[in-house]
């Protein structure tokens, strides 16, 4: 029985926006590994959407949009391939022979389509598709920047956030990427399971930072994107499973684990948020904090624990204090001295001096703040004027703390954030 549709032009335009990122980047991922050629597959998943806002307008939405899409985004692909719009020499390695005779209606959505036995071992198809950016014939960040763009669904702006870089400079890095698996001919596939070591930090970089972009969005209405933490969770999970001896991959389960953890408590009922000091600790989730304290202690006893391991340790401190004041901030601050040694970027710098400043004081935090000031990274990164603002009103320096608050709500950030600031910016223009 073939399924009811909905009618009409703005049904239609309503279906397509109603996707979302997250839909976009599954069937973008379902057609990148089934034809190898980020190109063409955004080509045809735009053409797709261009014949399903004129098909859905007379006939109606379908059932499932997405799979929809899918199939007859594949379509025009191997349209594509047949009339010659790709070079020949990518044929055998897209397999498009099996291919050559009609396609079935009821085709399935190739994303939920198993791998073949050559790439068996990987049992999740976008955790698959990570590790074939991951090619070591790419710059690693470009790499990490594909990934996110095309197959985790951010924007370039939220890419370029996230590698705290220029718009701009992502958007040359992502055209450049593209040219080179062009010119290359690299093989959109996912490795055999011996050469997945190789790929390992890259994948397990491109998790972490979906997972920050869903902690803290960098833009928008809301602080947080559930949808982005939790896929990035489910992907850590899975990919703890594929390699479970690894220590950092099982330090960054661990972590996500334990900053997720804290979820219930982040949010003001206004949909502010609530720093970490004031947050009620009740509501934190013990399930989580006890499977992340666990997997932590794995990863401190495995050998190669690095930067998520010791992320995590920090993260299981925060965790196991009963309230913000017994929090050990000087076992914190040591933790990040021994991160530096992995990570001595900015971000890493800016957590350092922050505990440093709540182990010795707010004296001490602004000294070590102000040593960074003059960094082209921070400068333009709104959470470093936050903790100047927080520190400087800490001191009593109202004056110097509503210039700190401005200058955040000048940067890139999500509205709840500045609502936030902005009360924090009334707040000590009322005392200066």
């Amino acid at each position: 029985m073939t399924a009811p549709h909905i009618g009409g032009a703005d049904a239609a335009h309503r279906a397509i926006a109603g996707l979302g990122r997250d839909a976009r980047a599954r069937i973008l991922s379902a057609l990148a590994r089934r034809f190898g050629d980020l190109d063409l597959a955004e080509d045809m998943l735009q053409d797709a959407i261009v014949q399903a806002l004129h098909s859905w307008s007379e006939t109606g939405v379908p059932a499932v949009p997405e799979a929809w899409l899918t199939t007859t985004a594949r379509r025009k692909g191997i349209d594509s391939l047949r009339r010659g719009r790709v070079r020949a020499a990518a044929l055998p390695r897209l397999r498009v022979e099996q291919d050559r005779g009609p396609v079935p209606e009821a085709l399935e959505d190739p994303a939920q389509q198993d791998y073949d036995d050559e790439h068996a071992e990987i049992p999740d198809e976008r955790l698959g598709l990570f590790f074939a950016c991951a090619h070591p014939l790419l710059a690693p960040e470009d790499r990490i920047a594909l990934t996110l763009r095309f197959l985790g669904g951010l924007s370039s702006a939220e890419v370029a956030q996230a590698l705290l870089v220029p718009t701009a400079t992502m958007q040359q890095r992502l055209v450049r990427a593209k040219r080179r698996i062009r010119t290359l001919g690299i093989a959109f596939t996912p490795p055999r399971r011996q050469d997945l070591g190789a790929r390992l930090v890259g994948v397990q970089r491109v998790i972490y930072l979906l997972y920050t972009e869903g902690f803290v969005a960098t833009g928008g209405e809301s602080h947080t994107r559930e949808d982005l933490t939790g896929e990035a969770i489910r992907l850590a999970r899975v990919l703890h499973g594929l390699i479970p001896g690894s220590a950092e991959t099982t330090g960054l389960l661990a972590l996500l684990l334990l900053t997720q953890a804290r979820r219930p408590a982040r949010l003001a009922d206004d949909g502010r948020p609530v720093p970490l000091a004031a947050q009620d600790r009740a509501l934190w989730d013990q399930a989580l904090i006890r499977e992340g304290v666990a997997l932590t202690e794995q990863a401190a006893a495995s050998p190669g624990a690095g930067p998520y391991a010791i992320q995590a340790a920090i993260a299981a401190v925060h965790a196991e204090a009963p309230a913000a004041e017994s929090t050990d901030w000087a076992q914190i601050a040591v933790l990040y001295d021994m991160l530096r040694t992995h990570d001595d970027g900015p971000v890493v710098l800016l957590g350092r001096a922050v505990a440093r400043g709540k182990a010795r004081g707010p004296e001490t935090g602004l000294r070590e703040l102000d040593a960074l000031a003059e960094d082209p990274v921070l400068s333009r990164f709104r959470p470093f004027h936050t903790a100047r603002g927080l520190t400087l009103e800490q001191l009593g320096d109202h004056g110097a703390a509503a210039a700190a608050y401005r200058r955040a709500l000048e940067l890139p950030g999500n509205q709840a954030e500045e609502g936030f600031l902005a009360a924090a910016l009334a707040g000590v223009e009322g005392e200066a």
